[in-house]
């Protein structure tokens, strides 16, 4: 699902080109200077106006969202994909590793993600949906089979994992720590008569 606002649309040639252009240098932007990177660079980058950016992009939900569209789409469709192919516990997580190689991408995009959980009006929480119930039905296949506790939910689950990111995201020390954090969070998830 994406908004409006920040879907081309019908637009002349050059608007065209800025509304490329300015997502061409935000990806180089919020790369070196993360999620929090400032608009004002972005536009000026891009070589147009504040305003140029602002009528594209109305928020930084908006840009980031753009920018994200693409990968939160390939994690829905990954999710579909691991859910008819992999058992259980093993979809679960090869599509949480993607996940959160995913949230790494840009430094701060794990707090984003997490800030949009309950912010239904962020183009954010929309982008996100489609990939958030993606992984809570590999969720729940994996409680169906007996491999993960059966007292969380799908937010539950993207909460923890997007706390991994976050942490490893704090401390670049603990990033490269970030896939094992991933498996003891998992480990947790065991049913509990299955913790010795």
């Amino acid at each position: 699902m994406t908004t409006d606002s920040a879907a081309p649309r019908a637009q002349r040639a050059d608007a065209q080109r800025n509304y490329q252009r300015i997502l061409d240098i935000a990806r180089i932007v919020v790369a070196e200077q993360g999620t929090e990177a400032s608009l004002r660079d972005v536009a000026r980058r891009a070589e147009v106006g504040l305003g140029t950016l602002y009528r594209h992009f109305p928020t930084r939900d908006a840009l980031l969202e753009a920018l994200m569209r693409e990968g939160f789409e390939r994690l829905a469709a990954r999710a579909a994909a691991l859910g008819e192919s992999a058992p259980p516990l093993a979809a679960l997580r090869e599509w949480l590793a993607d996940f959160a190689v995913g949230s790494a991408r840009y430094r701060g995009l794990s707090g984003s993600i997490l800030a949009t959980l309950s912010d239904e009006e962020s183009p954010l929480h929309a982008a996100c949906l489609a990939m958030r119930e993606g992984g809570a039905r590999l969720l729940a296949r994996a409680q169906a089979s007996g491999d993960i506790r059966d007292d969380i939910d799908g937010t539950d689950l993207f909460a923890l994992v997007t706390a991994v990111g976050w942490i490893a995201d704090q401390a670049p020390a603990i990033a490269r720590r970030q896939e094992h954090l991933l498996s003891v969070v998992l480990d947790g998830l065991a049913p509990r008569n299955a913790v010795a």
